[in-house]
């Protein structure tokens, strides 16, 4: 059924209005990242290591600093030493230490009075490294004879005998293993790999820092979190958060990659010694790729025991994913536990290890670490269907988590819509469609955690009537607009009469970051509290007026009325006519909440695509694609749409195209969208959606995060869907026209 068919009971909730940033938009009036000036501004340009791993030898700075209009040069001289943890990795990929760890790593920066005298100077600074063996691949990176790259950072969970470059080991399940897969008639094991891939937004990093001798300084970039970004640079600087203010930009995509910091401390750096100047630094698609933080590369083995009717009965899954040449960065913890949430499995074991490899420092891209387990575990799990002769679907409604089980990864799941959701998938049309000849359709389910975090929330009521909502999150996939409906649909008011800002540091107290897919629950949790805060203050305001006890007044459809007929026949008195009164009759009214917020629940997803491969190149066409996708309940469809929409796009690109190509010198060789393929409008058909309603308990309106889980299954409904049409079966992404040709190849000589 049709989103809009479905009678919630809400005036404004479900319902499609304009977004309030799209005029801004396709006017140009919008003010990114680049678009921030101030005057006096020096520009920056970063020193980038052409090395995977190198010793720095020696900086020489002498020839850039006697150009007319260079004002500053900064080194890892001109930084805090001593930092310790997630404060030092941050400070490291920054700007490098004694040694480069990867290619694109920055070792120096320098701030002139123009983009292209700073980008000349940049070249005329000489460094001298010494090439130091280097690994990239993530399996290799725990061979005994690999380079060392980061001697003496593996946590106490190691096993003894690992290799240095594993830092981190995880061990985690429940059930009897053996008895499970004792119990299974069929049992198979397999292994899978990933490649890293960028989240590929469209606007490169920027931002304007400035920066006095004192500490104090400004910052406007476009970011996805701008407390975090207020501490990490504070951080890496040496410097007090609370004499920093940031202010965050529009933002031309994030997707997860702009939670973090690159090169933001650089570009203040450079400002504080250059006598407090604005410094700009905007980075080029090319230090987009080589320098910020793409997801981790993997590799994967699974084991898993089904019975000939499709129940399962064990899996077992071990990970190995890096991040890059810093602890802490790889998503593998997240990876297992997203793993098997989909089903309830009566044994299960996870471990994984996070590796070192000379390689950027991975930052998040849209559930983080689960399109690659999904890719492991709903691959294998479509063989074994396979083999045994059942519908892939009907097996994963068979073993779907439902509410009251308990959630592999450790916590009994609350009210959770996967079996809606895989019962609204198998009644599509879609599936349907009769296939002809090199077609082949694929399944796969997927699941994200969802998220709610630290969160604080103003309203201040218009003398007119009207609502400002001030929040911490960044809109980076409508939340300004689904958090403007959610306050007007409380306060009983127009959408109109609501505006949404997203405000710098200094205008609420600490919010996490727009990402876990948490602005429209946890901010939107947080809007409401403060709009119901206001409407208490807006009824007491009105029984004074009317002499009347404040418990005698509520709140009804933007006005305060007489709660019955014993508390008086007194006319409604709209928000609008309190808010012009308010001057003399209390001041100004307001709502504020801040929350850490809990209750976020648990998102799931299926997918279903159909392709053709033309068996004499390898080209994979996608005919069909549906997202099916429970959204607790949609505040503005469209936009859910979008987010299935986006998911199932960046999904198809890391499946088919996208893919970090290094060569032998450990340089990375596509660093421009011309040879890093994502994918564009004809490599796409039309994607069919449908918005399930499983209302989450946690929120008010029953919101559950959309942004994470659409990425997670098109990566395993690919190879299934090409299996399918081929007959061969791909465990290594992305699947690009040769490994698919490689495939059939192999298939017809006996060998898949």
């Amino acid at each position: 059924m049709p989103k809009d068919d479905l009678k919630t009971g809400y005036r404004i909730v479900g319902t499609r209005p304009d977004r309030p940033d799209g005029l801004d938009k396709v006017t140009g009036r919008a003010r990114y990242g680049a678009d921030i000036a101030a005057p006096g501004m020096l520009h920056a340009a970063v020193v980038r290591s052409p090395h995977a791993h190198a010793r720095i030898i020696r900086i020489d700075a002498s020839k850039a600093l006697v150009l007319d209009g260079v004002k500053a040069v900064i080194t890892r001289a001109d930084f805090p030493t001593g930092l310790t943890g997630e404060d030092w990795n941050l400070q490291e990929n920054t700007i490098a230490g004694d040694v480069a760890l990867y290619d694109g790593h920055a070792v120096a920066a320098v701030a002139a009075t123009s983009k292209l005298l700073a980008q000349d100077a940049a070249r005329l600074i000489e460094v001298e490294y010494e090439v130091l063996p280097h690994v990239i691949d993530v399996d290799a990176a725990m061979q005994p004879d690999a380079p060392v790259i980061r001697a003496g950072t593996a946590d106490h969970s190691v096993p003894e005998g690992m290799h240095p470059n594993v830092v981190k080991y995880i061990d985690f399940g429940h059930g009897d293993l053996e008895a499970g897969f004792a119990a299974a008639d069929l049992v198979r094991a397999q292994t899978y790999k990933t490649e890293a891939t960028h989240q590929g937004y469209i606007e490169p990093h920027a931002c304007l820092g400035q920066m006095g001798a004192d500490g104090k300084g400004e910052m406007w970039v476009c970011t996805q979190g701008q407390w975090y970004i207020r501490r990490m640079c504070s951080a890496v600087l040496g410097t007090d958060a609370s004499q920093l203010r940031v202010t965050p930009s529009e933002i031309g995509g994030g997707f997860g990659g702009k939670t973090t910091i690159f090169m933001e401390p650089l570009a203040l750096a450079l400002s504080r010694k250059a006598g407090g100047r604005p410094v700009k630094l905007v980075m080029s698609r090319a230090e987009v790729l080589r320098a910020t933080g793409p997801t981790a590369s993997a590799s994967m083995d699974v084991k898993l025991g089904m019975k000939a009717d499709g129940t399962l009965t064990a899996a077992q899954v071990n990970f190995r994913m890096q991040g890059g040449a810093f602890i802490g960065s790889s998503p593998v913890g997240e990876a297992l536990s997203c793993a098997l949430a989909c089903y309830t499995i009566p044994a299960v074991h996870h471990e994984g290890y996070e590796v070192l490899a000379n390689r950027p420092k991975a930052a998040a891209y849209r559930a983080p670490g689960s399109p690659m387990a999904a890719f492991a575990v709903e691959s294998l799990l479509d063989e074994m269907c396979r083999e045994l002769g059942l519908d892939p679907l009907a097996v994963r409604l068979k073993n779907a988590a439902r509410e009251g089980a308990k959630a592999s990864y450790g916590p009994t799941y609350n009210r959770i819509g996967l079996v809606e959701t895989l019962e609204a998938t198998m009644a599509h049309a879609n599936l349907k469609v009769p296939l002809g000849p090199n077609q082949g359709r694929g399944v796969a389910s997927g699941f994200w955690f969802n998220h709610g975090g630290e969160t604080s929330v103003s309203l201040a009521i218009g003398e007119d009537g009207t609502v400002t909502v001030s929040v911490g999150t960044p809109d980076i996939g409508g939340s300004r607009a689904s958090l403007g409906m959610m306050t007007a649909e409380t306060l009983g008011i127009a959408y109109e009469d609501v505006r949404v800002n997203i405000v710098e540091t200094g205008a609420l107290g600490v919010n996490e970051p727009t990402h876990g897919s948490r602005a429209t629950f946890a901010s939107g949790l947080a809007a409401v509290e403060a709009a119901k805060q206001a409407i208490k203050t807006m009824c007491a305001r009105a029984a004074a007026e009317w002499g009347i006890d404040a418990d005698a007044v509520e709140w009804i459809d933007g006005a305060a009325v007489p709660a019955g007929p014993n508390a008086g026949k007194f006319p409604p008195m709209s928000i609008a006519e309190i808010g012009a009164k308010m001057g003399s009759t209390g001041g100004p009214i307001s709502g504020h909440h801040e929350v850490t917020a809990g209750g976020f629940g648990a998102s799931f997803g299926a997918h279903v695509v159909d392709v053709e491969v033309d068996p004499e190149t390898g080209r994979t066409t996608v005919l069909r694609y549906l997202v099916v996708q429970d959204a607790g309940r949609a505040i503005h469809p469209a936009y859910v749409e979008g987010q299935y929409h986006g998911g199932a796009v960046q999904g198809i690109g890391w499946a088919l195209n996208e893919e970090y190509v290094y060569g032998a010198d450990g340089r990375l060789q596509n660093t421009v969208f011309l040879d890093y393929r994502i994918p564009v409008a004809s490599d796409l058909p039309m994607i069919d959606t449908v918005i399930v309603e499983v209302p989450n308990p946690g929120h008010p309106y029953g919101v559950r995060g959309v942004g994470e889980t659409g990425i997670t299954p098109p990566l395993p409904a690919l190879a299934n869907a090409i299996a399918a049409a081929t007959g061969a079966r791909l465990r290594s992404l992305p699947m690009s026209p040769p490994k698919v040709l490689a495939a059939i190849k192999a298939k017809a000589n006996g060998q898949g």
